[in-house]
């Protein structure tokens, strides 16, 4: 029998590079502590706590009963294809065909797809900061070099076209950003975005990854899609999906928008790797896109109140530095002021500590900066309900004041 040290000099450097997601790591020690019996509130999950719309699980029942159990084509059924067409030209002005358009197992698999067909070994690509956390690991696989740029809180954590402008050199392949933001809840408004677009404009060599999936989570109003400037449309890839709009995590569908080579890749990428994705999902997904955008706004509008429930509760709390999100649902305040407190011989050092001590003390679980690439700040979601909002709140005031 092999020992430990043999089995993990087996692995690749490819896999031992790689970090697990810390939203996930901190979700599941928050599950453990539970199961311990403690009422742990859980703020560190990126989900929506409601239920997928009912008309959406009836046509998934109904593609059950009409017999869509086999093999879907690659890049999604072509009436699903053809939604996501129709969902572009209706909400966002672009004009795409189905051939621009695979669809895959989650918006994550979409954008890893595209990063695998665009980036070579040792290709640059700028990682708009504070960043999803699987954006940097994803660039790690197809062996690139992540390039974060970090936006100021003082500008709701945005990056200015002047700050893109200056990163970039002979090397940059790629772009990332999403908006609105995870973890930030930043929104780039149409003029933000045309700036940065006269910036790509001078460098046609790089393509960018326009990451939406938080698009109709949007408390400022109107969503502006990079690809709608028509100078460098056939350079961007818009990443969608119905997890989180549509409260359908589970489902698992994601899905992109781009040039026809480049789709044509991610297709063929997929083809060895997953295939298509689940057929019944592909149908749930087409009737949420049939049945507009209704059923996501209501839900937008109960997260605008719980951002301004947490706002309210957290600008109270000395020592936190906030800001207001303009979309999503998480709030991503500076914590730094905690960092050298202690409390019962434990010295807070970093936002980690921070949010440990948050778990072990508040049983609130949150998710430190560092994954994200600020190591200053924590995230909290607020996508649950009121009442756990207020508890946790709490629970956090109380628990921070026992730090000197």
């Amino acid at each position: 029998m092999q020992n430990t040290e043999e089995v993990r000099s087996a692995l690749s450097d490819r896999i031992q590079a790689l970090s697990e997601s810390q939203t996930i790591a901190m979700a599941k020690k928050a599950r453990e502590l539970a199961a311990q019996g403690f009422d742990v509130i859980n703020l560190s999950f990126g989900e929506p706590d409601f239920q997928t719309p009912q008309y959406i699980k009836d046509a998934a029942k109904k593609a059950i009963d009409d017999g869509f159990t086999f093999y879907t084509p690659v890049p999604g059924y072509p009436e699903l294809r053809q939604e996501i067409v129709n969902k572009f030209k209706r909400d966002n002005n672009l004009d795409y065909k189905p051939e621009n358009i695979v669809v895959s197992t989650g918006a994550k698999q979409s954008i890893a797809n595209a990063v695998m067909c665009l980036v070579n070994p040792g290709d640059e690509v700028i990682i708009f900061s504070p960043y999803w956390v699987s954006y940097e690991e994803i660039v790690k696989l197809a062996e690139g070099v992540s390039v974060p740029v970090m936006g100021s809180l003082e500008n709701d954590f945005k990056v200015t076209a002047a700050q893109l402008e200056q990163a970039i050199t002979s090397n940059t392949k790629l772009v990332m950003y999403s908006s609105p933001s995870n973890p930030t809840g930043a929104v780039w408004d149409e003029d933000e975005l045309r700036a940065i677009a006269k910036v790509l404009e001078k460098h046609p060599q790089v393509y960018v990854i326009a990451d939406e999936i938080y698009e109709y989570i949007n408390f400022e109003g109107k969503h502006f899609s990079l690809a709608c400037v028509d100078s460098i449309k056939d350079r961007v890839v818009t990443v969608n999906g119905l997890s989180k709009g549509y409260a359908m995590t589970g489902w698992r569908v994601g899905y992109m928008a781009a040039n026809k080579e480049i789709a044509a890749a991610c297709d063929k990428l997929q083809s060895q790797v997953t295939s298509g994705t689940c057929s019944i999902s592909q149908k749930a997904a087409a009737a949420a896109l049939q049945g507009g955008k209704e059923s996501a706004l209501e839900m937008a509008e109960a997260y605008r109140r719980r951002r301004n429930l947490v706002l309210d509760s957290m600008n109270e709390i000395e020592g936190f530095k906030t800001y207001l999100p303009a979309g999503a649902f998480y709030i991503f305040p500076d914590v730094s002021d905690y960092f050298g407190k202690s409390y019962e011989g434990k010295t807070i050092e970093n936002s980690e500590d921070l949010s440990m001590f948050l778990l072990a003390d508040a049983h609130v679980a949150t998710v430190g900066g560092e994954a994200f690439g600020a190591p200053q700040c924590i995230r909290f979601s607020f996508a649950t309900s009121d009442e756990k909002l207020t508890e946790a709140l709490r629970r956090i005031k109380s628990s921070l004041a026992k730090l000197q």
